[in-house]
């Protein structure tokens, strides 16, 4: 069966893995991205990808007899995707801020010139989206929007099953969505989502509560080392402050849901991102919120859920957009 190598780079992470056209992780491996300097995450990859082709031992159907350039091992892939957390031009050209100088950065001619194969990039919202649509939450579903949540925030939109990438190649900023009338100096704008019910603003709003709520647990802790999973522990335990903190990013997040429901009318909408291991605890209230406030019929009819694939959905999604592009024929759900 065909495989796929594919990368998920992301701000501190890289998930690398071999994919074959069922969906099957046929072998993985994760590091924190080498920030070294502007090519160092592109060596990485290319590191990377040899690793788990030795690791298979040559198992697999062969269709590239090419050697890569490192040790002369033979690939037991087909094509390579990238899933990014930035923009990518249609040309593979990426610009993405979390990474030092990659500002128009030609990651797809690149990583084809070190791996000697078809190179294809995505953002990371498009990547989630697909894979949840392919593998995951809204499996077999053609509108979804996958809302992902974590150190910032972006949706990947499925209409149709086409990604929505806009004129811009910027759908699915929905990090900069107006939720509140509340200014922010983190982003000076007004009722930016991303300030309000990110990872770091979860973390901020706990900072500025305690100043005159002393009686939470997390007051014990040094602020630097308050964060949103130290702050989801707390809420676990029943700490009222933390459960607060939780429900207002929940609220905001609900508001963008509702809006987001009301544009594209989505079969399910799918929480992933770092903050969907806390669903529990805001989960209820996000899914009262944008259901009394998005166009009523769609709300009768739309799917509220949180990912079962995490950090996977990009693996899965990018190997699927790779399979397209390379024309091979990937199994659909229930085959």
């Amino acid at each position: 069966m065909r495989q796929c190598f594919v990368a998920d780079l992301g701000g501190t992470k890289l998930s690398c893995a071999l994919v074959d056209a069922s969906g099957t992780i046929r072998a993985r491996k994760t590091e924190a991205v080498d920030l070294s300097s502007t090519q160092a995450p592109v060596e990485q990859i290319c590191r990377m990808a040899e690793v788990l082709t030795s690791a298979v031992g040559g198992r697999g159907e062969r269709r590239r007899r090419g050697r890569s350039p490192a040790r002369g091992t033979r690939t037991t892939w087909t094509v390579v995707g990238v899933a990014v957390p930035g923009l990518v031009r249609p040309t593979g050209t990426v610009w993405a801020p979390n990474l030092p100088g990659w500002e128009r950065l030609p990651l797809a001619r690149l990583l084809a010139r070190c791996l000697r194969a078809p190179v294809v990039v995505e953002s990371d919202r498009s990547a989630a989206v697909t894979g949840e649509a392919w593998r995951g939450a809204a499996r077999g579903k053609s509108d979804v929007i996958a809302l992902i949540v974590g150190t910032g925030i972006g949706a990947g939109i499925m209409t149709g099953g086409r990604l929505l990438r806009g004129a811009h190649e910027l759908s699915g900023s929905a990090g900069w969505m107006v939720v509140s009338e509340e200014e922010n100096e983190t982003f000076f704008r007004v009722g930016c989502l991303e300030a309000l019910a990110a990872g770091p603003a979860i973390a901020r709003a706990a900072s500025e509560a305690m100043e005159t709520d002393s009686g939470s647990a997390l007051s014990c802790l040094p602020s630097e080392s308050i964060g949103a999973r130290q702050i989801a522990e707390a809420a676990r335990a029943g700490d009222r402050l933390a459960r607060r903190v939780f429900e207002r990013a929940g609220r905001f997040l609900g508001f963008a849901v509702a809006n987001l429901i009301s544009l594209f009318d989505p079969e399910v909408v799918v929480l992933g991102g770092g903050l969907a291991g806390a669903a529990d605890l805001y989960l209820d209230t996000l899914r009262r919120v944008a259901l009394e406030r998005c166009q009523p019929l769609a709300a009768r009819r739309v799917k509220i859920r949180v990912s079962r694939l995490g950090n996977d959905a990009n693996l899965l999604g990018m190997a699927r957009l790779a399979f397209a592009k390379a024309g091979v024929m990937c199994l659909e759900p229930g085959t």
